[in-house]
């Protein structure tokens, strides 16, 4: 079945169009149609479609359901970057924000095909009222989320599908993958290692053998060729341009790597590591940026690199603990006042320097003891010792303050359920997904104003951004005492985690950027 939209082109141009006049964005060199203009009719719909990682056009025509009725309403007007997935020229159809819109977008058009079961927002994540003493469940507040305010844009297709399968226990699967290294950092429940686990099971749904290494595991370049050639490995990917693309230089193998956070906002700046950053692209046959400003910085640092950068942002998946007690989590904080009365402001970070655990901590306090039923609670894992044992002394004598251990996800998506607000007081972010997993969970944001942090809240929209403690303590009475606010960030909050952070559209970019890893580094 041909499409007699997608054929001829039009004279003049090296791209598909429609009667319309809406082109195919990417050039021919990035499309599988052979001939050119004027050239032959494409044998398939495979053919006439381009074959550029996470292409929309390849999504619409190819994905199951109501989708592939109007596959031309995926196509957009040209411009923008070819070589960025997902990444739709700003203000040309739809920018990430509701008030960029200029005509119908993309996403808008596809809405209006599908029928209306397919366009009703998903139920609310209610949170089970809860009375101290309760035995179960996660507790109290109440429903967060509106009715969609009217001409809010609606994002299209069906809902985020189910979280990733349990990883089989042989790796990989039986579709003839490649044998894969994955280098990152690993300490537990750290967002590196969890964003490490989810791009292995996308990678392992493909049908490949992912092996995923600690970097602390394998230091020397030696280990790491005495591994290489032990294990047989192919192809090698590393998250985090520095600690792990470094160890990847020079053993022969095609490799790619996602930037971590720290290796473009702290790294960059210092002249050995950068010059190392540098030779490690020129190697590296594809990179990703979680976000544009992410891409631009790189971009910038290194041109040589810019043709093989991608933006794909964090796919979000959250699956709260059902008998999770936010009784007992109050209990075990310290906090024994009843559950109705508080207002708990939950920071996840680990206890190291860039996180700034305690930039907020004096401001609260005072807050705490003006209005004693605010709390700042601190989740994370231990990660630098010298830096924990100062942040716990500081948390001990500061009213108003709590410090807790690192929790199970499950349990933490949970606690970020119950939580009034998420905090984020980091110098600096790649991509936070305590952040946007809180967006998920309908729970409002107060974030640092930094550009990692500022990439996803957009202030007064999908949160609220402060740039010094005192401004924090501002915002967040205003939220304590606006529910009209609140109901309109957890809102768009949740729509926007649901239309730029498909955890299907993270697998199907990683999925296609592999791909680009087969053959020798000599092909």
């Amino acid at each position: 079945m041909r499409s007699p939209l997608l054929w001829p082109p039009r004279k003049g141009t090296q791209h598909l169009v429609d009667p319309k006049g809406a082109t195919c964005r990417y050039p021919r060199a990035l499309c599988g149609v052979g001939g050119g203009v004027g050239g032959s009719r494409p044998s398939s719909l495979w053919e006439g479609t381009c074959r550029h990682p996470c292409c929309p056009l390849r999504a619409a025509l190819f994905s199951p359901g109501p989708m592939r009725r109007r596959p031309l309403s995926l196509l957009v007007p040209m411009g923008g970057d070819p070589r960025t997935p997902r990444c739709w020229p700003r203000g040309a159809v739809l920018g990430p924000w509701p008030g960029e819109l200029r005509g119908p977008g993309p996403l808008e058009a596809v809405s209006r095909a599908l029928p209306p079961p397919l366009l009703a927002r998903p139920g609310p994540r209610r949170r089970n009222p809860v009375s101290a003493g309760a035995a179960s469940g996660a507790a109290g507040g109440t429903h967060r989320a509106p009715p969609p305010a009217a001409g809010r844009p609606v994002p299209s297709g069906p809902a985020r599908p189910p979280p990733p399968r349990p990883r089989p226990t042989g790796g990989g699967g039986d579709g003839g993958g490649m044998r894969l290294l994955f280098l990152a950092v690993l300490r537990r429940h750290t967002g590196n290692a969890v964003t490490a686990e989810r791009v292995r099971e996308h990678l392992e749904a493909a049908g490949h053998i992912c092996l995923l290494k600690d970097t602390s595991d394998l230091e020397s370049s030696s280990e790491i060729a005495h591994f290489i050639k032990a294990e047989k490995l192919e192809a090698a990917l590393a998250l985090h341009l520095y600690r792990g693309g470094r160890l990847l230089q020079g053993h022969g193998i095609p490799f790619g790597i996602i930037f971590g956070g720290t290796d473009l906002n702290e790294d960059i700046n210092q002249r050995e590591k950068n010059q190392v950053m540098g030779k490690v692209l020129e190697e590296a046959r594809f990179a990703v940026a979680f976000t544009e400003s992410m891409k631009e910085m790189a971009q910038m640092q290194w041109p040589h690199a810019r043709d093989k950068i991608y933006v794909q942002s964090q796919g979000i998946v959250t699956v709260p603990n059902a008998a999770f007690n936010w009784n007992t989590f109050l209990h075990c904080s310290g906090i024994n006042q009843s559950a109705d009365n508080l207002h708990i402001f939950l920071l996840v970070c680990g206890l190291r320097q860039v996180k700034d655990p305690l930039y907020l901590v004096d401001a609260f306090s005072e807050w705490h003891q003006e209005e004693p039923n605010v709390y700042m609670v601190i989740v994370g894992p231990e990660v630098d010792p010298v830096f924990t044992r100062e942040v716990k002394a500081k948390v001990k004598r500061t009213p108003g303050v709590r410090l807790l251990r690192e929790m199970p996800q499950e349990d933490l998506h949970a606690a970020l359920k119950n939580c009034f607000a998420v905090l984020n007081s980091s110098v600096s972010e790649g991509m936070s997904a305590a952040i946007l997993e809180a967006m998920d969970l309908e729970v409002p944001v107060l974030a640092r104003n930094i550009p990692g942090n500022a990439a996803v809240v957009k202030h007064e929209v999908t949160g609220l951004l402060f740039s010094d403690p005192q401004e924090f303590v501002q915002l967040a009475k205003r939220l304590v005492s606006d529910p009209a606010l609140e109901k309109e960030i957890v809102a768009n909050g949740k729509e926007y985690v649901r239309m730029y952070h498909s955890w299907q559209v993270e697998r199907d970019t990683y999925q296609n950027l592999i791909c680009t890893l087969e053959g020798s580094t000599e092909e």
